[in-house]
């Protein structure tokens, strides 16, 4: 029996710790392992018995790319369980911070850990010698994202003014103001880059994919809406521990994530936004897409960094008009009184859909707190097109199928860290 091991011990250009482990047997590939090491960090463990207001700045310490994701779905679960409603202006201004991240992460990803894999350098700064334009105009993005979430979250990485109810300190509209030339800038750059990785020579590869993202009766998905489900109906948030489980692996410290009716992967993030969503994008990318030849559905993982750069120029249309928008911002929150309840919240991190549950009690502590990250929720879908992608190409080296996996892997901007905040743990005697 012939068996060839090939392994990954490292990726390089992802957020985190995290290997690959391919098994050949007999002239096929018989197992493709995710190898996710990173130790959990039990953040769920370390919320319960938590003040509910201290739960925003405690999440946001989960990832340093995607704090605001993880603020958003803390503070609109925490208010469903509170019966609280905030003001179209806290709700506008929140939509104008998850615009911020969204800019700085998906510029980040593109320009430095994306586009080298297409162009045949190792790394962003490798192709910085060349591409010196291109790099620049990335990193000055990136700012853009960075500077809305010091206006309005208190500082760049992990924000401190998101509060249950609204903000601590809401931004003056001269502050606002002066950030329209960069984001007038920001917009017909963001146009180029799609122009840019459009033209890139993509892989042949078509997965099998159920799409799952957040949908919106009016709106491009952020932080509210139901849970659209390929072509099922959609699925109220509430339930979604019902609609979709997670499963321990010995391979992995982070849970992989399953559709509870079919047992089926699932894959989510910017490909499964746009696909389901291409009727909420804006008149100007959807125009784009079309120019482009974007096709609809799209089913190629390796064309997701076509999907991102198109949010990009969404995110950019919408924190222009939010900024130009001269209305009156007060107050900058309102007040609750805690009360025994459950509340559960899902928004649109940059890498998928995050889910959040909490329990409170009418002394305002947290009772219970479950995070759903959108790594975690990917994993099983990388592995089986990992799988797929690879099945075809058996006889190239080891190195050759290392390099193709993991340019495969970091098609979905997986943040590993992100997906190890909770491990189950099973213990047998005899």
């Amino acid at each position: 029996m012939a068996e060839r091991t090939v392994r990954i011990e490292t990726f390089s250009r992802v957020e985190g710790e995290g290997g690959l482990r391919l098994k050949l047997r007999d002239g096929r590939l018989d197992a493709v392992q995710l190898n996710i090491f990173e130790p959990p960090r039990l953040f769920e463990a370390l919320l319960r018995g938590r003040r509910l207001e201290e739960a925003p700045d405690i999440t946001a310490r989960i990832c340093g790319i995607c704090p605001v994701a993880y603020q958003m779905s803390a503070v609109h679960a925490l208010e469903a369980a509170l019966g609280v409603t905030i003001s179209p202006e806290v709700r506008r201004l929140r939509r104008l911070l998850y615009c911020g991240e969204w800019i700085e992460s998906h510029a980040l990803h593109i320009h430095l850990l994306h586009a080298p894999d297409f162009l045949g350098y190792e790394s962003g700064l490798a192709m910085a010698k060349d591409l010196r334009d291109q790099v620049q105009r990335g990193l000055r993005l990136k700012k853009h994202g960075n500077q809305l979430l010091e206006l309005l979250g208190g500082r760049p990485i992990h924000p401190i003014n998101v509060a249950v109810g609204g903000f601590y300190r809401l931004p003056r509209r001269d502050q606002l103001a002066a950030l329209i030339a960069d984001f007038e800038w920001g917009v017909a750059a963001a146009i180029e880059v799609v122009r840019w990785v459009a033209g890139f020579d993509f892989p042949e590869f078509q997965g099998d994919y159920e799409f799952v993202s957040l949908r919106h009766s009016s709106e491009y998905p952020f932080n509210e809406g139901s849970i659209g489900v390929g072509s099922e109906r959609a699925i109220d948030v509430c339930e979604f521990e019902q609609e979709f489980r997670e499963v321990q692996v010995p391979h992995s410290t982070a849970l992989h994530s399953l559709r509870t009716p079919t047992g089926r992967t699932y894959l989510t993030g910017p490909l499964a936004r746009i696909n389901l969503n291409r009727d909420r994008l804006s008149p100007t990318v959807r125009r784009l897409a079309d120019e482009v030849g974007f096709e609809h559905p799209c089913t190629n993982p390796f064309k997701a960094i076509i999907a991102r750069a198109l949010e990009l120029v969404q995110v950019y249309d919408e924190a222009l008009a939010t900024i130009r928008d001269d209305r009156p911002i007060e107050p900058a929150r309102v007040s609750f009184t805690p009360r025994d309840g459950r509340g559960c919240a899902a928004t649109e991190a940059p890498r998928g859909l995050l889910y959040h549950r909490y329990d409170i009690g009418s002394d305002g502590l947290i009772r219970h707190a479950n995070i759903v990250a959108p790594t975690s929720q990917n994993q099983a879908q990388i592995e089986v097109d990992v799988q797929a992608y690879l099945s075809n190409m058996l006889d190239s080296s080891d190195a050759q199928l290392a390099e193709r996996a993991e340019k495969l892997v970091r098609s979905y901007d997986p943040c590993i860290s992100c997906s190890t905040h909770f491990l189950k743990v099973t213990v047998d005697r005899d």
